[in-house]
């Protein structure tokens, strides 16, 4: 059970400051009305999203040991409570405030995560039956499937919804890990989980870089929050036998719900983009001005009756006198 927390706390790390960056990444691609192959290329040639992304790579290779070792409410609610190692770098390395809410969010992660590591007690199975494993891909088809559709409407609303849909693709990846057949190389290839594996990771963050070019960092990071940790922690435990340590259900369901509350409080601090060096929105130029500028000379093409030689640059020009 070591191995597998002290694997999960670093893949945390990773994500935490991978959110970030992919955040800045993906708002400098051009925004999309639908999917298309130029929002992908966008955020391939973006140094900050693929940065994000090779850093969330490799916290999903950390976190692999954790799903096969530890119950998925453990890992998921571990993973999810990255935010909280966003706002102590933001605080530490970036300059950015922690309010009141901030330091109470991350003391919620803190106490909940501890309660909850006290309370787990011993994964549940790592097999499950060929449903199961079509389950998963299926609803990976419906995810995506609801990604083309929610692709075409714009607003909060859809950002929302996509956030959702994000964390279905991460939480069913999640779930494919830890009931994945790796008996043999070829085993692989012939389970559909994997296929679900592949295609919830991908749609995950497809779904996820829509959703930020259309709300919020915080709404989507919330609503992503819901779908990928209650989602997988209530599967581990009905279907894959995922329990607590006997007479300490108590201790997990509540280090569970405080630490993932304290996830919400913190979803603010997403939004640090702008504290990485990305360049301001550009402002408009300000209009011209209507009148003449009373506190300026005003030049005369041609003389009139009244002007008087200038001679200040070399050249004989002349300026009207105003009264």
């Amino acid at each position: 059970m070591l191995l597998g927390l002290t694997t999960a706390l670093v893949a945390t790390v990773c994500f935490g400051f991978g959110s970030v960056f992919q955040a800045g990444g993906a708002r400098e691609a051009p925004h999309a009305d639908r999917v298309r192959v130029g929002l992908l290329a966008a955020l391939l040639r973006s140094w900050r999203f693929l940065l994000g992304t090779g850093l969330d790579i490799a916290g999903f290779a950390l976190s692999v040991v954790a799903l096969r070792t530890l119950p998925l409410f453990l890992v998921q609610a571990v993973t999810n409570a990255s935010l909280a190692v966003t706002a102590l770098a933001a605080a530490r390395l970036l300059g950015a405030r922690l309010h009141r809410a901030d330091l109470l969010g991350i003391a919620a992660v803190v106490v909940g995560l501890t309660l909850l590591a006290l309370g787990s007690g011993h994964a549940g199975r790592d097999h499950a039956p060929a449903a199961f494993h079509w389950a998963l891909l299926a609803t990976t088809g419906l995810m995506l499937l609801l990604t083309f559709l929610l692709a075409r409407r714009s607003g909060n609303a859809a950002a929302v919804g996509l956030g959702l849909l994000a964390g279905v693709g991460f939480g069913v990846t999640s779930l494919a890990v830890r009931v994945l057949d790796v008996a043999g190389p070829l085993d692989v290839f012939t389970d559909p989980a994997a296929y679900g594996l592949a295609l919830g990771g991908l749609g995950g963050y497809l779904a996820y870089a829509l959703a930020l070019q259309r709300g919020t960092v915080t709404a989507v990071t919330a609503a992503g929050t819901v779908s990928e940790t209650f989602g997988p922690a209530l599967v581990g435990v009905v279907a894959l036998g995922d329990t607590a340590r006997p007479g300490y259900a108590w201790c997990a369901l509540t280090g569970f719900v405080v630490a993932v509350g304290g996830t919400f409080v913190l979803s603010r601090f997403g939004e640090v983009d702008s504290e990485l060096g990305l360049p301001p929105a550009p402002v408009p130029p300000a209009p011209a001005p209507s009148g003449p500028d009373p506190g300026r000379v005003a030049r005369a093409s041609r003389p009139c009756k009244g002007d008087l030689p200038d001679k200040s640059d070399g050249e004989v020009r002349t300026e009207r006198q105003v009264p």
